[in-house]
């Protein structure tokens, strides 16, 4: 979001980023330091003392880790407290007692204990650092109360080292201890420190004697005594600009200063970023931040501006400043909005020798800083005793003089035009030809060569054509107006020429990566499945970042490797852990992080619109933090994770489908079983029971009439569990083809005998040619078909009707047609004919069957190749056909047929 957006400067409103920062902490953990000026203060025994007090009030309090260094006092406080078992790690042949992270997550207390901020982890752990423990238990939402002292900060490290004699080599960022919510100064005087150590209450009395004599002397003491409290002050401070910021507040509030170093990519980026730093220690240790301001109208940076870009902000950090990128087509409105949210009092600028001319023209950054200032001081370094950097000519060629050269060719056209025209004609304004030559070189080379032209046309112009001729005397005043006016049209075209230019080139930086972001959209989009997509941004982010690339996807509970380019590689144990880490919390992991960063790659979580699809991990040492590179990156890892969940809906979609369809056969056979099943099993129970009980007392005809009703109905019954079987295979993609050349007449009367029970007084005619092509299919199924086909048509005939069975071919088909003269198929149910339990019969009578005859029928069909249709009414308004085609495997030509 661009930095001088209007809405970031109407008084009054509240910064959105400052209001989202306020949501997001409202889940995480709150976390309190207790802060000393050296060891021995008491800021464990304070902590335990307030610890104490939070039980007894019915907190659940948790002793993560305490160090007691041995101390009688703090170890009594220890007692009757919850105390974590510390988790043992095998270094290099000895077994280190560390602070346990997994089981305080496991046992989630609403506050954790967990000494020494500053602590550096055995090899091994899952962070490097014990502040980086802190930070994911923050994030899990338990509150963390902890302990530092201020020489173990990062900022303060060389100013620790020349009070002391002493670098610390275990640190913390200044930002972790920016981030926590309190901080509590455990501080007593440096006198009663040493008494402290005297008495042995800090070290035993050997090392007590040799610290009283090197680092804890009463000057050192005072010295860290003032940082420790500075520091404190600074935490107030920030918390007032989030407070400003939150509420709409407008800055500056003088209550603390807070610096602004504005830094380019030339050579004094790195001189501006040290003075930043001197700044801050003249100011008491204020905060301080570099920015630089992406200009979007402008093009980035050279590689080489980037490069001492990179440099500065890494400085800064070193040096314990914070950093930030702007974006703005105005620089001096980005960097006004940015001081007015942030509370800035001081902005640090530079000013190179060459900018007098900008000066003068009012377009000194200096001079519109000053201007826009409300109560903010400007700090100007000058460019004395930096080294100065040659600036390259704008130009549009492959060489340095070409501007010039083409320039030069110009102004000799126009003198050869000219002394044509003066020959020809009087009284010929000549002056307007160099003026041409001039314009023409400014439009096509910028604004030097455009200088440089103006300079020769008008000497030129002066010995050749203006009285006195050949010589370079100026006979007139209006003579030098026209050098004038030569310079003033270089000014203008070279200057717009060069501002076109560079907001084309930005345009077309632009563009490229606009054009990079739909290429990739549409291929992510083409992408058919998850590990489609997955190939496909492995593919993009290769390309953009040129560095191998890798995308995981979670697969029964872990995250495995799906895709990589330009090879799918396996991982290490460091890398795996660092993507498990990234999967499962949502943090970037790996190289140039906080987490893991032995690793050989940086794996960034891929989050979706509803929830997390993946990880995308690229090599490290690749891409620049930073720059345009992993901004692209970034974008398209953004797109890949809306794919990539994209296609999860997709194919939940079609599993919900799926699982509806399931549902809608289940309960439509549940209703089927309920009646279909049940009629005949009770016809069957009836009649058998009947027989057992009172076999003897009937009579002959009434016991075979009981007897051909069990068999009728049990085969019935063997129909309905043969047709569900079959809708099953059919509906679970479990349908087995055994392909065979066949004659369907063989398998028509096979069909005709199997339903010639059933039949009754109902006449079956045959209609078979003496030879028909042989065809490939499954016999059985074709059978079956034929048989479901016959049986509906027996089902919907009155009694004494005609069934005719026929079949013939075509060049390309063979055709099986079945027809009955029942009282046919409305229109309308026609191209529902072929559903599962679709009957043409009213609700309640289920006499004919469960309606999945046509249905398997259709099915079996289909998986041969062939086609199934229905035709009603054929004759009378009444009867109905059924087609059944079947391909062959070669067409009959027709000379055959």
């Amino acid at each position: 979001m661009p930095a001088d957006d209007p809405k970031y400067t109407e008084k009054g409103r509240p910064d959105p980023e400052a209001l989202l920062a306020a949501a997001n902490k409202a889940s995480r953990g709150r976390l309190k330091v207790f802060l000393g000026m050296a060891p021995g203060v008491g800021k464990t025994y304070e902590m335990l003392r307030a610890a104490r007090r939070r039980k007894a009030e019915g907190q659940d309090v948790l002793v993560g880790l305490v160090e007691t260094h041995g101390r009688r006092e703090t170890e009594s406080l220890l007692r009757g407290m919850d105390v974590l078992a510390r988790q043992p790690i095998d270094h290099r042949g000895r077994v280190l007692m560390e602070f346990d992270l997994d089981a305080a997550l496991a046992r989630k207390p609403k506050l954790l204990l967990v000494d020494e901020y500053a602590h550096s982890n055995a090899p091994g752990s899952r962070h490097p650092k014990r502040w980086q423990d802190v930070e994911e238990l923050l994030a899990a939402g338990i509150d963390v109360w902890t302990t530092l002292n201020v020489q173990h900060l990062e900022s303060l490290v060389d100013v620790v080292q020349r009070i002391t004699g002493v670098r610390q080599r275990e640190t913390v960022p200044d930002s972790a201890l920016s981030r926590a919510d309190d901080i509590e100064v455990v501080d007593i005087t440096p006198d009663e420190l040493r008494e402290r150590m005297t008495a042995g209450k800090v070290y035993v009395p050997e090392t007590a004697r040799l610290a009283s004599e090197n680092f804890f002397k009463i000057e050192n003491l005072t010295a860290l005594r003032e940082l420790a409290l500075r520091r404190a002050a600074q935490t107030v401070d920030d918390q007032l600009v989030a407070a400003m910021r939150e509420k709409g507040v407008d800055g500056p509030w003088a209550a603390g200063e807070r610096i602004l170093v504005l830094v380019g990519g030339d050579a004094m980026a790195g001189g501006l970023v040290r003075a930043g730093r001197r700044l801050s220690d003249m100011m008491m240790d204020a905060p301080w931040t570099v920015a630089h301001v992406e200009r979007t109208d402008r093009p980035a940076v050279g590689a080489e501006g980037s490069v001492r870009l990179r440099e500065a902000f890494r400085l800064a950090e070193q040096l314990g400043g914070a950093t930030v990128a702007l974006t703005g087509g105005d620089i001096v409105a980005a960097v006004m909005a940015y001081a007015r949210r942030n509370n800035v009092t001081q902005i640090v600028i530079g000013k190179s020798a060459d900018s007098r001319w900008r000066e003068a023209l009012g377009r000194s950054l200096a001079a519109a800083l000053l201007r826009e200032a409300r109560g903010e001081a400007i700090h100007v370094v000058t460019e004395a005793g930096h080294e100065r950097e040659p600036r390259p000519p704008r130009r549009l060629g492959l060489g340095p003089w070409q501007g010039y050269a083409v320039g030069a060719l110009f102004v000799l056209a126009a003198t050869l035009a000219a002394w044509g025209l003066d020959v020809a004609f009087d009284r010929v304004d000549l002056g307007m030809i160099f003026l041409a030559a001039v314009l023409a070189a400014g439009v096509m080379h910028g604004l030097r060569p455009a200088l440089a032209a103006a300079t020769v046309a008008f000497f030129v112009y002066n010995y050749l054509f203006l009285e006195p001729r050949y010589t370079l005397a100026i006979g007139a005043p209006t003579d030098f107006l026209t050098l004038v006016v030569f310079w003033a049209v270089a000014l203008a075209s070279g200057g717009l020429a060069g501002r076109v230019r560079d907001q084309a080139l930005g345009s077309q930086r632009r563009a490229a990566a606009v054009a990079t972001l739909l290429a990739a959209s549409r291929t992510l989009s083409a992408g058919a499945g998850r590990e489609a997509v997955a190939r496909a941004l492995a593919e993009q982010v290769a390309a953009a970042a040129g560095a191998r690339t890798l995308v995981l996807l979670p697969t029964d509970g872990e995250i495995v490797p799906v895709a990589g380019s330009p090879d799918l590689e396996p991982l290490d144990a460091a890398p795996m852990a660092a993507a498990r880490w990234a999967w499962e919390r949502g943090e970037p992991a790996g190289a140039g992080t906080g987490t893991l960063p032995q690793a050989r790659w940086t794996f960034w979580p891929l989050d979706g619109v509803r929830g997390r699809t993946g990880v995308a991990g690229v090599e490290a040492g690749i891409l620049a933090a930073g720059s345009d590179d992993e901004r692209l990156v970034l974008a398209l890892l953004e797109q890949g994770a809306v794919a990539l969940e994209r296609s999860r809906l997709a194919t939940e979609a079609v599993e919900a489908e799926t699982l509806r369809r399931a549902d809608r056969f289940r309960s439509a056979l549940m209703n089927s079983v309920s009646h279909d099943l049940r009629t005949p099993l009770s016809t069957v129970l009836g009649a058998s029971t009947t027989l057992i009980d009172y076999g003897d007392k009937l009579t002959k005809p009434v016991r075979d009439d009981l007897i051909v009703s069990i068999r009728e109905e049990a085969e019935r019954l063997n129909r309905y569990v043969a047709n569900l079987l079959d809708m099953t295979r059919i509906e679970g993609g479990a349908l087995r083809l055994r392909s065979e050349w066949i004659d369907v007449r063989d398998v028509l009367n096979a069909a005709a005998d199997r339903v010639s029970r059933r039949l009754g007084g109902r006449d079956l005619s045959r209609d078979f040619p003496a030879e028909l092509t042989l065809v490939q299919a499954d016999a059985s199924l074709l059978e079956q078909v034929v048989v479901n086909v016959l049986e509906n048509a027996i089902a919907y005939s009155p009694p004494e009707a005609r069934i005719e069975m026929a079949a013939y071919e075509d060049r390309s088909n063979l055709v099986i047609s079945i027809e009955d003269e029942g009282r046919g198929i409305p229109p309308t149910e026609l191209e529902h004919v072929f559903e599962k339990f679709r009957r043409m019969d009213e609700p309640s009578d289920r006499s004919q069957g469960a309606g999945l005859g046509l249905s398997i029928a259709k099915g079996f069909i289909d998986a041969m190749g062939g086609r199934i249709a229905a035709a009603s009414p054929i004759h009378d308004g009444k009867g109905t056909r059924v087609l059944i085609s079947l391909p062959k495997t070669i067409a009959t030509p027709h000379h055959l047929l």
